[in-house]
């Protein structure tokens, strides 16, 4: 197993994962909710920026590896689900809505492996959709996880569930896109052989 800067980021981010949600069950007398909250999102915005920063330095440093590429999209999903679940138990988000999301991502994971095995992974790689997806989910996290008002006018849970919307609405149409991916490619290779 390769170690560098990328894949220590990558480990950041996972060992992160349960401090990050800790903090949203300390008792007030340690930590007041809205030090939590802003607490938590900064945590979870820091891994968002170590996501990119990760892959931004095995590409620089020419530090790419297989086990990088494993672990960094494990590391992504990982966090993800962990603040999807955390916002259902905190009641700022809605459970249907983490499991589409959850389930999205088990389900495009699992086809992604299966797409290599075939020998076509590239069919199935990030496209600008999932990206878009991405960006409204991120949105809809850090918005839900800091929970209080930036305004007096201004609530970041009826913002921030509007994007878990939008990154649903996303989820859903990424998912059929990968999907309808996968089947034009395997359709392909079926009639090759």
């Amino acid at each position: 197993m390769p170690f560098n800067l990328p894949i220590f980021l990558t480990w950041l981010r996972v060992a992160l994962i349960p401090i990050f949600v800790a903090i949203f069950f300390l008792p007030p007398s340690l930590m007041s909710s809205h030090v939590a909250n802003v607490t938590g999102a900064v945590i979870f915005f820091l891994a968002a920026v170590t996501d990119w920063l990760d892959g931004f330095l095995a590409r620089r440093l020419g530090q790419t590896s297989a086990f990088g590429a494993f672990l960094d999209p494990v590391a992504d999903k990982l966090i993800v689900a962990a603040s999807l679940i955390l916002l259902v138990e905190l009641g700022r988000t809605e459970g249907w809505m983490a499991m589409i999301i959850i389930g999205r991502e088990i389900t495009i994971s699992a086809l992604r492996e299966w797409m290599a095995e075939m020998g076509a992974r590239k069919s199935v790689a990030v496209a600008s959709i999932g990206k878009l997806k991405t960006m409204a989910q991120m949105a809809a996290i850090l918005l839900l996880l800091y929970a209080d008002p930036v305004f007096p006018f201004v609530s970041t849970l009826v913002i921030g569930n509007l994007f878990m919307v939008v990154a649903v609405i996303l989820t859903l149409w990424s998912m059929v896109y990968y999907l309808r991916m996968a089947a034009k490619e395997f359709a392909d290779k079926k009639m090759d052989a």
